[in-house]
């Protein structure tokens, strides 16, 4: 079912993922059509193994698909460089990683900053909208602590403001909340919320199901393709 909202923001089209693992294929897609209009909030649901998160891989032009495509703004992701496509995923796609992907020598300030140093940003420019991020995730007062002084939760919520420095187009999330208590999960499902409503198109892939309620869409994966698409009213 694809989005009457606007334009495609995103798009897969047929896309299968193959595994080798040595002695046979293992197919993780098997032909998945999907459409995000910008603006959306959809969240990814099925049983771990289904193929959400090679999905969200594809969809930010972090794995390449076996056949079929990935298009952002009707651009195919195939045809770009790996210089064009890092680029792309820099100034217009947020990540959030379900293994955080921090960088343990750097301080929470200094991961939260790396996606705008990366994209040549001067310290004035970001500065202020790190803090911002970082008070916004709770964590104003551990800015200089490095992942290893973080507890899990934290490290998921830097992950979650480091994701949102470059005030992406596009937000992808692996299990967002999957490490927060359940105060802290509630502040973060409302922030992306928020982050939605201000214009960004979100993507999360959850088990959990107020996150899934969050969402304006739910897409229900099984056994690598795409078996339940559906809106729901949000209050």
């Amino acid at each position: 079912m694809s989005s009457a909202l606007s334009a495609p923001r995103l798009r897969a089209a047929g896309v299968t993922k193959t595994y080798d693992d040595g002695a046979s294929g293992v197919a993780a897609l098997r032909g998945v059509d999907l459409v995000v209009a910008a603006g959306e909030f959809v969240a990814v649901t099925g049983p771990s193994g289904c193929g959400k998160s090679t999905l969200l891989h594809l969809l930010g032009g972090l794995d390449v698909a076996t056949s079929g495509d990935v298009f952002l703004d009707e651009q195919p992701l195939s045809a770009l460089s790996r210089t064009a496509l890092a680029t792309l995923r820099n100034r217009q796609v947020g990540f959030v990683f379900q293994a955080f992907h921090l960088l343990p020598a750097m301080t929470a300030y200094d991961n939260v900053t790396l996606p705008a140093v990366l994209a040549g940003e001067r310290p004035r420019a970001y500065h202020e909208r790190a803090l911002s991020l970082l008070d916004a995730v709770g964590l104003a007062g551990k800015a200089d602590r490095l992942p290893a002084q973080l507890s899990g939760g934290e490290q998921q919520r830097v992950a979650i403001a480091r994701a949102l420095a470059n005030q992406p187009r596009i937000l992808l999330a692996d299990e967002p909340t999957g490490e927060l208590d359940a105060r802290t999960g509630r502040e973060m499902i409302e922030l992306l919320a928020q982050v939605n409503r201000d214009g960004t198109t979100i993507l999360v892939v959850t088990h959990d199901e107020k996150l899934a309620l969050a969402a304006r869409r739910v897409v229900h994966m099984q056994d690598g393709i795409i078996v339940d698409d559906r809106r729901q009213d949000i209050a």
